[in-house]
């Protein structure tokens, strides 16, 4: 492709400003944050599971944008039908009409879901879909209140945010959507106590929550779905996370044999392209939102059907058929759970493994020593969510593998790319079970940076209280 302006060039011989430039003019603590871990390194370009820094080092990612590069980085396949796209000058205008890719694409996603979902919104992020289902059903049902679940997390934006459940990431952005509460994730008894009042429209749950990838008790999603039913409240699976093959299946609902009111679709429906997402609800609930003509235009998305993110959710629907990902992503992600579990019968950092196909979390536990635990309170006193980063950081440092901590807990999530080969998962296990073996040790290099983390955090915080 011809970059006549010289875009790409600028960016090119720029390229050792980019942190600069992002301390500047975009988010400078993440700045911070990435120096203190080891992860300010200058990535130049990224292919299938590997990310590669200016000295030729690849770096297997399994993190992966918190599993929006699904296909790996850079399909040539996506990258091909995106290059068409454009190629092909197709009309753009998406307030003012339809394309064939965008009803190409709600119709691939209907056949994938159970038969009553028939009606698709596109949108731009996970966030923009969760809170176009919150809207659709609080029209739909003329109820006003919404309840979601401890621990679960929707989006960041101010609808989604509400029903976050996790108070961390609402601090400083109140007040918040009123008619929002929460009941524990698996408790039957509560959610009904509080469907039984006969106003609520929603009740949103993620299948697998993805925060700590926390698995629902056996049954509870199927009750939860009758309660619904039940009480006239409308059963929303955000499956932002878990869908697209992410859990070994098409959608983590499969299993359980679900039939909600809305599944929500995001992150991994471009295959790591463009911005794309998707609330998909049946026609009836669609219609008594906004389906009058005096309605039509009510709810809109500026980009959320353009032509480009619709070639991409296409295409990555394709490939993902075409290649048996989802069977991928259940035969490689057992390996890679049966492996971890090995290493926690070995090293007793591992205290438990959990997960469904790619999507798999690592929480770790108290060591025994004096020394390790000394250190593990003292992180702790720090902040709750830097404990992983005793085995993320040498992971990163000494291995090449990206993974990332859960938020503030102690649990190391991996979301790899359904295209992750066996060689790839095994040399994984082995960059773990190296990073496990210098931990376990009282002299080990890992503890004395993590404390040293802690100890310049404590520091920071003392001064500020006494400034």
């Amino acid at each position: 492709m011809v970059d006549s302006l010289g875009v790409i060039a600028d960016a090119q011989a720029r390229a050792e400003e980019t942190l600069e430039l992002a301390a500047r003019h975009l988010d400078r603590s993440l700045v911070d944050v990435l120096g203190i871990l080891g992860f300010d390194k200058r990535y130049v370009c990224a292919r299938g599971s590997y990310l590669y820094d200016a000295d030729g080092r690849g770096y297997l990612d399994f993190h992966t944008g918190e599993g929006f590069a699904s296909l790996g980085h850079s399909h040539p396949d996506v990258r091909d039908v995106l290059h068409a796209a454009l190629e092909a000058e197709l009309v753009d205008g998406v307030q003012l009409n339809y394309s064939a890719l965008a009803g190409m694409l709600a119709e691939e996603l209907t056949q994938r879901l159970p038969g009553a979902l028939d009606a698709v919104f596109f949108a731009s992020t996970g966030a923009e879909a969760v809170d176009s289902a919150l809207k659709f059903a609080r029209a739909a049902t003329g109820r006003p209140r919404l309840l979601s679940c401890d621990s679960s997390f929707h989006g960041v934006t101010m609808g989604p945010l509400s029903l976050v459940g996790d108070e961390f990431f609402k601090e400083g952005f109140g007040p918040l959507l009123p008619g929002c509460a929460r009941v524990p994730f698996g408790d039957l008894d509560r959610l009904e106590a509080e469907l039984r009042a006969g106003d609520v429209a929603a009740f949103i749950a993620e299948p697998i929550q993805g925060r700590m990838v926390t698995l629902p008790p056996p049954g509870y999603l199927q009750a939860a779905q009758e309660l619904c039913r039940r009480h006239g409240t409308l059963f929303v699976l955000d499956e932002v996370q878990t869908g697209l093959g992410r859990t070994g299946h098409w959608f983590a609902l499969e299993p359980w044999g679900l039939e909600p009111d809305f599944v929500l679709v995001g992150k991994a429906l471009s295959g790591g392209y463009m911005p794309v997402a998707a609330m998909v609800t049946r026609r009836a609930i669609y219609q008594r939102a906004v389906g009058t003509l005096e309605r039509c235009y009510v709810h809109q998305s500026t980009f959320g059907r353009n032509r480009m993110s619709m070639a991409a959710g296409l295409a990555t629907l394709r490939v993902i058929e075409r290649d048996g990902l989802v069977e991928n992503a259940a035969r490689i992600g057992a390996l890679l759970r049966e492996g971890i579990t090995a290493l926690a019968e070995r090293y007793e950092l591992i205290a438990e493994v959990r997960g469904s196909g790619l999507m798999i979390g690592i929480e770790l536990g108290a060591p025994s020593s004096r020394a390790a635990r000394l250190s593990w309170r003292l992180t702790h006193m720090a902040s709750e969510g830097l404990f992983p980063q005793l085995i993320v950081i040498p992971l990163h440092r000494d291995h090449g593998v990206i993974t990332m901590a859960a938020g503030k807990n102690d649990v190391i999530k991996l979301l790899p790319p359904l295209t992750l080969s066996e060689d790839e998962a095994r040399s994984f296990l082995a960059a773990l079970e190296a990073v496990l073996a210098d931990c376990q040790e009282d002299s080990s290099r890992n503890l004395a940076v993590v404390r040293d983390i802690a100890t310049a955090t404590l520091r920071r915080r003392a001064r500020s209280i006494f400034r």
